[in-house]
C-alpha cells in the first residue's frame, strides 16, 4: 500500500468530515430542518456560491473520464471540454435573480417545488421526479466509480475495496451535514481542485521535456491527436459545436445545479459567483484536458481511459505530492455525488413524500426519512458500481442529456412566458426524454449533432404549440 501518498488524502478526508459534523451541529439549532438541510438557509455568499457550482459540475466525469478521454483522442477533445467555460455564467445570469426571487416566494427548496407551483400539476412533479432518480442514478453511479478508481490506483488496492472506501466516506457526511455540509465542501474542494490541478499540470509538462516536445512526440504518434478532429478524424465541427449546447447553455437545466441558484444570500454575492466561477471553470478545465493529452507520451498504451490521472500524477511527482494533488479530483468526484445524493434524497422526501403521502410530516420525521433514504441511496449506488465500464464520462453525459431535454424549457419558459401551462410543461417533458432515449440508443449523432440537440429543440416547439392549443383550458 502507497502510504505516502494515501496520508495526504486522508487528512484531506479529515478535513472534510470535521466540516460536516459542523454542520451538523448547526442542523440540530435550526427551526427549519428541510430549508437548511436541503438548502443551507438561503445564505451562501459569493465565493462559496461560485465555489459550491464549479466543485459540483466539475465531477468525475471531468477529472478522472475527461481527461481519459482526452487521452484517446488528443487536443480535439480539449477544445470541446472548454464549451463548459460558460456554464457558471448562463446558469446565474438566465435563472439568476427572477429564479431566486420566485422560488422565494414560492418558498420552493427544490427545482421540483418550483415546477410544482409554478404548473400546478401532480403529474409534473411525478414526472419530474422519475426524471430525476432515473438520470441522476446515473450520473451517481459514475461519480463512485471515479472515486472507487482514483483511490484503487492511488494506493493500489482492489477495486470494490476502493469502492467501499469511497462510499463511506461521502455518505457519513452528507448524510450528517446535508446541504450546508456540501456547500462549505464544495468551497474547499473548490479551492484544492484549483491550485492541484495547475500543480499537475506543470509537472507534466516539466516531465514531457516541455510543451513542444511533447507536441512533437503526439504528432509522430499521431498527427490527427494535435488537430481539433480527435486522433480518429471523428470531432466535426458540427459534433464539436453541439457539444455547446450539452455542457454550456443547457446547464441551466441540471437540477444539481439549478438549485445553487436558489440558495444564495444577494444580488452582489450572485454577481461575484459569476466572475469567479467563470474564471476558475476555466482553468480547472483546461489544465485537466490538457493533462489527460500530455500524458500520452509520457505513459503510453494506458487502456483505461479512468486511470490516467492517478497513474500520470504518481509518475511525474514524488507520492506525497501526488497525494495532495490527487486530492483535487478527490474533491471533484465527493463534491458532485454529495450534491447528487442529497438532490435525489430531497426529491424523494420534499418533493414526493411531503407533497402526496404526508403532507403534514413533523420536523423529526421528515429529519429522520432524510437520513435514511440519504443512506439507502448511497447503497444502491454502491451496488450499481460494482460492475464499472472503461470511461464513466459517457454514463455522466448521458445523465446531462436527459436532465436538459427534460427540463430546459419547464424551467427557462416557466420563468419567463405567461402563457406557458402545465400542458405544455407535461407534453415538453415527454418529448424531450422520449426522443433523447430513442436518439441516443439508435441515432447518436443525428445531422452529425450530439443527440441532445434534436430533443432541446423539439420540445421547444412543443411547450410553445401545446401551451398556446390548451389556453382555454387553464383556469
Amino acid at each position: 500500500m502507497n502510504w505516502e501518498s494515501l496520508i495526504p488524502l486522508i487528512l484531506f478526508l479529515v478535513i472534510i468530515f470535521c466540516v460536516g459534523i459542523w454542520s451538523g451541529g448547526y442542523l440540530k439549532k435550526s427551526t427549519s430542518f428541510a430549508q437548511d438541510y436541503f438548502l443551507g438557509g438561503r445564505s451562501l455568499g459569493g465565493f462559496v456560491l461560485a465555489m459550491t457550482m464549479t466543485a459540483t459540475y466539475g465531477s468525475a466525469s471531468s477529472f478522472i473520464g475527461g481527461p481519459g478521454t482526452a487521452y484517446n483522442q488528443g487536443l480535439g477533445w480539449v477544445l470541446l471540454a472548454m464549451s463548459q467555460v460558460a456554464t457558471g455564467y448562463f446558469v446565474l445570469m438566465v435563472l439568476g435573480k427572477k429564479f431566486a426571487i420566485v422560488t422565494r416566494r414560492y418558498n420552493a427548496l427544490t427545482m421540483v417545488d418550483f415546477l410544482k407551483e409554478r404548473y400546478r400539476s401532480k403529474w409534473v412533479v411525478i414526472l419530474s421526479a422519475v426524471s430525476i432518480i432515473v438520470f441522476l442514478f446515473s450520473a451517481m453511479a459514475a461519480q463512485w466509480i471515479g472515486g472507487a478508481r482514483l483511490i484503487e490506483s492511488l494506493i493500489g488496492i482492489e477495486y470494490t475495496t476502493a469502492l467501499f472506501i469511497f462510499a463511506v466516506s461521502v455518505l457519513i457526511y452528507v448524510t450528517v451535514g446535508g446541504f450546508r455540509a456540501v456547500a462549505l465542501t464544495d468551497a474547499i474542494q473548490g479551492s484544492v481542485m484549483f491550485v492541484g490541478t495547475l500543480i499537475l499540470l506543470v509537472a507534466v509538462i516539466i516531465a514531457g521535456g516541455g510543451i513542444p516536445a511533447i507536441i512533437a512526440d503526439l504528432t509522430a504518434e499521431n498527427p490527427n491527436l494535435i488537430t481539433p478532429f480527435g486522433s480518429e478524424g471523428t470531432l466535426t465541427p458540427t459534433y464539436v459545436s453541439s457539444f455547446w449546447i450539452l455542457v454550456g447553455v443547457g446547464v441551466v437545466a441540471l437540477p444539481q445545479i439549478a438549485i445553487r441558484a436558489m440558495s444564495y444570500k444577494s444580488s452582489q454575492s450572485m454577481h461575484r459567483a459569476i466572475i469567479i466561477g467563470t474564471i476558475v471553470v476555466g482553468v480547472i478545465m483546461l489544465n485537466m484536458h490538457l493533462i489527460g493529452v500530455f500524458a500520452r507520451p509520457i505513459l503510453p498504451g494506458i487502456e483505461v481511459g479512468d486511470r490516467v490521472m492517478p497513474l500520470i500524477a504518481l509518475e511525474v511527482m514524488p507520492n506525497w505530492l501526488a497525494g495532495i494533488v490527487l486530492a483535487a479530483p478527490m474533491a471533484a468526484i465527493m463534491s458532485t455525488v454529495d450534491s447528487l445524493l442529497l438532490l435525489v434524497s430531497s426529491t424523494i422526501v420534499k418533493d414526493v413524500y411531503l407533497n402526496y403521502v404526508e403532507p403534514k410530516a413533523s420536523d423529526t420525521r421528515v429529519k429522520r426519512l432524510s437520513i435514511a433514504v440519504t443512506a439507502l441511496l448511497g447503497a444502491i449506488v454502491f451496488i450499481m458500481a460494482l460492475n464499472p465500464p472503461d470511461l464513466i464520462i459517457w454514463l455522466n453525459l448521458f445523465a446531462f442529456g436527459g436532465l436538459e431535454a427534460a427540463f430546459i424549457w419547464p424551467i427557462v419558459l416557466g420563468l419567463y412566458w405567461e402563457k406557458g401551462n402545465k400542458y405544455g410543461a407535461l407534453s415538453s417533458m415527454i418529448a424531450g426524454v422520449g426522443l433523447y432515449i430513442l436518439s441516443d440508443s439508435f441515432f447518436p449523432q443525428p445531422f452529425g449533432l450530439h443527440s441532445v440537440v434534436m430533443p432541446i429543440v423539439v420540445s421547444f416547439f412543443v411547450y410553445i404549440a401545446t401551451s398556446l392549443a390548451t389556453q382555454k383550458k387553464v383556469v
